[in-house]
């Protein structure tokens, strides 16, 4: 992995990095994190901030293909790797399966906490073709949603996998 490199005399890091398969080059302050390169500099603002504490999982994006709380990911550490967030799923003007189907089941409520659980769903369903219930409820264990939409959420992700 390539290190992130110090600008001249101040606090802040250049990174270079893949970005929803575009290539992005930044400065940030070193103790961005990568919630704050997305939201702030970036302007994705579908990851969202909920505990800023690795609690909840709202901010949860794919680094390298693995889900990671972007809360607690310092921006220096994506230099030279791949990060997916929510906004990365659109294929063209339509809507990713586990979109779709997330609308389809009503598997959102107020919303908040939907980016978070996608890009860890669509984690899963990357490794695991036909996931069991079971293995979504444990992808997911690190996704709050405070609605308490589980069970369409359940619904949503096995139907998406099964629409692959």
């Amino acid at each position: 992995m390539m290190k992130p490199e110090a600008v001249s005399g101040s606090r802040e890091v250049t990174i270079d990095a893949k970005i929803n398969g575009s290539s992005v080059h930044v400065i940030v302050p070193s103790k961005f994190t990568l919630a704050e390169l997305l939201r702030e500099k970036l302007d994705l603002t579908g990851t969202k901030l909920g505990c800023n504490r690795a609690e909840c999982g709202v901010c949860t994006v794919l680094l390298d293909g693995t889900p990671v709380f972007s809360c607690t990911v310092l921006a220096a550490e994506v230099n030279g790797r791949k990060v997916e967030t929510v906004e990365g799923m659109l294929q063209g003007e339509r809507l990713h399966p586990l979109q779709q189907a997330f609308v389809k089941e009503d598997a959102l409520q107020c919303g908040f906490c939907t980016p978070g659980l996608l890009m860890t769903l669509e984690a899963l369903t990357n490794k695991v073709e036909r996931p069991t219930l079971q293995q979504v409820k444990d992808a997911i264990a690190g996704n709050y949603c405070r609605c308490g939409a589980y069970p369409n959420i359940f619904k949503a992700a096995l139907e998406a996998a099964q629409a692959r």
